[in-house]
């Protein structure tokens, strides 16, 4: 085997400056192994792995090197590699593979501090690290600053359970939103995402809203509190609701569904979405007329929800058809899935309550979206600070991809 070496450079970013280092290279016919590039605040920091193929050649590549140095004003180690080291290098390309996301308004370096510790106790390694938001202006900040980090992350894990309760915890503690998940061929290929309707695409309970204008909120708000919590049977608790409603005016409920408060983010992450050919769907325990206008003005592509029964313009107070409970919505998304030819792994699912989370569970991304305890604790990800786009940022998407995309 050829001679194998490590080339570390390290100075101020300017054009031509990795060509240069390049040119060197390709004067002695080397072959590049690996090769890795950071600017971070216009300074480059490059690694570059190398075999070659003539020993006699190394004399003069590190006078050139020493040259480059004093001309470009760069850094250059080289390092020298033995076999065994790089055939073990060689064999960690099977290993496990994690996307760890940090999110927040801020991140301090105590984030990292800790989830560094706890990656090393799980016998973790940090393989990148990249930055997803924009740059954060000191001069002139933004009223609702946004950051996120993403770990690109090497191995398997002693203790998955151990593992997720820690992050939780650190997410909890340092307020910030920490999503993990696999890094495998179904991450870079999710093609259909499912939401939940209430408090996950709107800003509100529409049961409970309606039971505003029915006069009979305190009834209702505290039963769908309970439900949501995973503390009472969903249909059950539907049912009950529902019949509270008896009564109200189909005139108050048409004018209330032309008010529906979006959630913040949802405008950008669907039209992103929709840019990027993803189908999207509503699978929601809420009502038909909020999801169809939801459709309307979002361009959702399918909508599963319950009926509200009338009569005589009034609401009868009872479910028509089947009612959408956690199961219903679990295996509409399935055979949504299906219909397209997705796998499931395919799938991203949102939603905020407990009827959520069989579908939650069952997405390959699935994500509690401000969600209540039990929910969070739950579910394989969990986002509460940022709005619904940061969803964006688990699939990869740059703020800079977007601007670029608005630009052009």
């Amino acid at each position: 085997m050829a001679d194998v070496f490590l080339l570390n450079i390290a100075g101020a970013d300017r054009p031509g400056l990795t060509n240069a280092i390049t040119g060197i290279l390709a004067e002695h016919e080397v072959r590049v192994l690996d090769i890795g590039q950071a600017v971070i605040h216009d300074h480059l920091t490059l690694g570059i792995l190398i075999e070659l193929p003539h020993r006699n050649d190394l004399a003069d590549l590190l006078l050139k090197f020493h040259m480059s140095e004093r001309d470009l004003d760069i850094k250059i180690r080289v390092t020298p590699v033995e076999t065994d080291e790089y055939e073990a290098w060689v064999g960690k390309q099977g290993q496990e593979r994690t996307i760890l996301t940090i999110l927040g308004r801020d991140i301090q370096a105590s984030v990292f501090k800790k989830l560094t510790g706890l990656l090393l106790e799980q016998g973790l390694n940090i393989e990148k690290i990249s930055r997803l938001s924009g740059r954060i202006s000191l001069v002139s900040p933004t009223p609702s600053p946004r950051s996120c980090i993403e770990l690109s992350i090497l191995g398997t894990p002693k203790d998955r359970s151990a593992l997720k309760q820690q992050i939780l915890s650190i997410s909890q503690v340092e307020q910030v939103d920490l999503a993990l998940q696999s890094d495998d061929m179904f991450r870079r290929n999710r093609r259909l995402v499912v939401f939940d309707m209430d408090s996950t695409l709107i800003r509100c309970e529409v049961i409970d809203e309606l039971a505003r204008l029915a006069g009979v909120y305190e009834e209702v708000a505290q039963i769908t509190e309970r439900a949501m919590r995973g503390e009472l049977d969903f249909k059950a608790s539907f049912t009950k609701r529902l019949a509270l409603l008896e009564g109200l005016e189909l005139t108050k409920v048409e004018e209330f569904t032309k008010q529906l408060p979006l959630m913040d983010g949802a405008e950008r992450l669907i039209s992103t979405l929709k840019r990027l050919g993803f189908k999207t769907a509503i699978c929601s325990g809420g009502f038909t007329p909020m999801g169809r206008r939801l459709q309307e003005i979002l361009g959702i592509d399918y909508v599963f929800a319950n009926e509200l029964e009338s009569r005589d313009g009034k609401l009868t107070g009872r479910p028509s058809g089947d009612i959408v409970d956690g199961q219903k919505k679990a295996s509409l998304m399935a055979r949504l899935a299906d219909d397209l030819s997705l796998d499931l792994r395919q799938v991203i699912a949102i939603g905020d309550g407990a009827n959520d989370l069989p579908m939650i569970e069952k997405a390959g991304l699935g994500i509690a979206f401000r969600a209540k305890p039990i929910v969070k604790a739950s579910a394989k990800q969990a986002l509460s600070i940022l709005g619904l786009d940061a969803v964006l940022y688990l699939i990869g998407i740059r703020d800079r991809d977007l601007k670029t995309e608005n630009t052009g």
